[in-house]
């Protein structure tokens, strides 16, 4: 979902809690002998509001730990296939170009084969896997080799677990989701903080309906900001390929 209908959205919410604030007081108006606000209605409100809160903080908190490591998770994968990259430069010719290539091949494999599929949440198959195997197969020292080859195979060992680890990191990320129970509690939350606005006998109709919308149109915001960031991988705040485009031509 881009900006902009998420902006409408909100935008349509607030007109539509404005329109049932005019209907509301068109059809059941504050009464003279009517008290504008009762004590209970108003500490049960409260309460909701304050519950509501935590639920949106919470909710936010989670979605934002996981956006969080899933960018993590893939800058660490394309800074240690980086190394990779560079460290083959010790190599003979041949190896070298084949280390390179490999890096590459997965790199672009990643950039362009598995990020639609972590947008849609899709599993990532074992291709990848298969590209990384290819990559730790080139970096292997043919023969015995001097001594700075095999300090470098050792260390290409050690960035090709760094990137191992990473890539499992980033395939748990993007199957991560906000739990059923936490939406559950965002969108009847949400009902019950907004309903609660129309238990009010406020009898100025403009500053009820001000009221309203604004709070409807917050409340509406935020969920679907939530709703946004809880895709890891999404275009509008998921984490992005940056990282292997900027290292790789690809």
């Amino acid at each position: 979902m881009a900006l902009s209908e998420t902006l409408v959205l909100t935008c349509v919410v607030a007109l539509v809690s404005a329109l049932a604030v005019l209907v509301k007081n068109r059809l059941f108006p504050v009464g003279e002998d009517e008290e504008p606000r009762e004590d209970v209605a108003e500490y049960i409100a409260m309460m909701v509001s304050v519950l509501y809160a935590l639920v949106l903080g919470l909710c936010l908190v989670s979605v934002w730990d996981t956006r969080s490591a899933a960018s993590d998770a893939v800058q660490a994968e394309a800074s240690a296939l980086h190394q990779t990259y560079l460290l083959a430069d010790v190599f003979p010719t041949a190896q070298k170009q084949a280390v390179r290539n490999a890096a590459t091949a997965y790199a672009s494999y990643v950039v362009h084969a598995e990020w639609p599929l972590m947008v849609e949440r899709e599993p990532l198959g074992s291709e990848g896997w298969n590209l990384l195997g290819q990559l730790r197969d080139a970096t292997w020292i043919r023969g015995s080799g001097n001594t700075k080859q095999q300090i470098v195979a050792q260390e290409l060992t050690a960035q090709l677990s760094n990137v191992d680890d990473a890539r499992r990191s980033r395939e748990a990320a993007s199957q991560e989701s906000l739990s059923s129970v936490l939406w559950a509690g965002l969108i009847i939350g949400a009902v019950l903080t907004i309903a609660f606005m129309f238990l009010f006998g406020i009898e100025r109709t403009t500053t009820h309906v001000v009221m309203v919308m604004g709070l409807s149109g917050f409340i509406a915001f935020t969920v679907l900001l939530i709703q946004q960031i809880n895709v890891p991988f999404g275009d509008l705040f998921g984490a992005n390929s940056t990282p292997f485009t900027r290292y790789f031509s690809v």
